[in-house]
């Protein structure tokens, strides 16, 4: 629970900066003393459910299905990547069953997403859309104790976008 208001806050708090509204921040506890200081600082840090080095950019992305140094999973719909299409190598566990499949036995999940089970300190990639539901899966996925889990903010469309690019060059 204490996470959990701690990750509120801090989003709060990081919209309002980032949006520089001059709003108010959110009141923290008092066990929770932070220098001010007047540039953008690193609130993120203060809620373990969102890991500085969370991002995957597309370059990123692409060496690690390239030497396969970790597993990709995509959160969308299996109807969306039919009519969307797929990052290749990646494994299709739609967002409301991310939390149950990382729970099961390797060979369960091997069986039912045809990939195989991410260990938790391998590397784990979560994308979808546009970045959303990622998110939300790796918030899952570090509950879950995955230290190496990571999103691709872009999700398809910024690698449809990317692969269509280097296709005409």
């Amino acid at each position: 629970m204490a996470l959990k208001t701690c990750c509120r806050l801090t989003r709060r708090l990081v919209r309002a900066v980032e949006q520089g509204s001059g709003a108010r921040a959110p009141s923290l506890p008092r066990h929770h003393a932070v220098a001010k200081q007047s540039h953008l600082f690193s609130w993120r840090s203060l809620c373990s459910a969102s890991p500085p080095s969370s991002v995957v950019t597309y370059e990123e992305l692409k060496k690690l299905l390239g030497a396969k140094s970790g597993v990709v999973i995509d959160v969308r719909e299996p109807w969306e990547l039919r009519e969307y299409g797929n990052i290749p190598g990646s494994i299709n566990v739609p967002l409301g069953q991310v939390n149950g499949a990382l729970q099961l036995k390797p060979e369960e999940f091997k069986e039912k997403y045809g990939g195989g089970m991410p260990s938790t300190t391998e590397n784990v990639v979560f994308t979808c859309l546009a970045g959303a539901r990622s998110i939300k899966a790796l918030e899952a996925a570090v509950s879950l104790g995955y230290a190496n889990a990571q999103h691709y903010p872009g999700g398809w469309q910024d690698w449809a976008k990317h692969e269509i690019l280097q296709t005409k060059d």
